[in-house]
């Protein structure tokens, strides 16, 4: 392995930076976008049974922001039920942006890596070919072992850096299907939150738990 690096030039190292980045990133985003992590199943069906049993309180609603992404969903629904239906949705609409921002973190880098890996490796064709034909102006064509080295150097970048960029490109479209998913399932938790908060009055304790309550949580 050393020895492919060594002959594919100094290219190889920010195309095997690129690679490092890459798998780190897909491994972090694996773990991250976790269905159980993100829309818990058992979450909203806990929160309506709080809010029937007149138990929704600040700490459970700090409870319930801290769980999951979909938590902060929720919380912040439940923090405005008092402000109306149209207020409610437009806060859960606010809250679902800055969720989706951290759901999508570090796509915009794999996607960088992608695009770049592939650049990298032409450039270091276009240098092992520049090195090929300087040899062919300096000794001809007799000198097959310099020859040989400029063209080995112009294939190991490209094949590296391609090899860098398609999987690259295969998990960050991956991982942008998978964060579409899991928004539309926590919109659809959002909005049968809303539809059952609409028709249900809101207890004296609901309506004593504010927004303030919620930031302070």
């Amino acid at each position: 392995m050393f020895e492919l690096v060594k002959a594919g030039g100094w290219l190889m190292v920010p195309i095997l930076i690129c690679s490092v980045i890459s798998a780190a990133i897909c491994i972090e985003r694996f773990w991250t976008l976790r269905g159980s992590q993100v829309v818990p199943k058992a979450l909203l069906t806990e929160v309506w049974q709080w809010i029937q049993q007149n138990q929704m309180t600040p700490q459970r609603i700090k409870q319930i922001r801290a769980q999951s992404p979909l938590g902060v969903i929720l919380a912040t629904g439940i923090g405005n039920h008092h402000r109306g239906r149209e207020q409610m949705k437009q806060s859960i609409e606010e809250a679902s942006g800055q969720v989706i921002h951290e759901l999508e973190r570090y796509l915009s880098t794999l996607g960088t890596v992608a695009a770049v890996s592939p650049l990298i490796g032409l450039l270091g064709t276009v240098i092992g070919m520049i090195k090929v034909f300087s040899a062919i102006q300096l000794e001809g064509v007799g000198n097959a072992a310099v020859l040989a080295g400029g063209i080995s150097e112009a294939l190991i970048t490209t094949a590296a850096g391609l090899t860098v960029a398609i999987p690259s490109l295969f998990f960050y479209r991956f991982f942008q299907r998978r964060v579409d998913e899991l928004v539309m399932e926590m919109e659809q938790d959002a909005l049968k939150l809303v539809e059952v908060l609409s028709v249900t009055p809101a207890s004296g304790q609901n309506q004593s738990i504010s927004n303030s309550e919620l930031q302070r949580g």
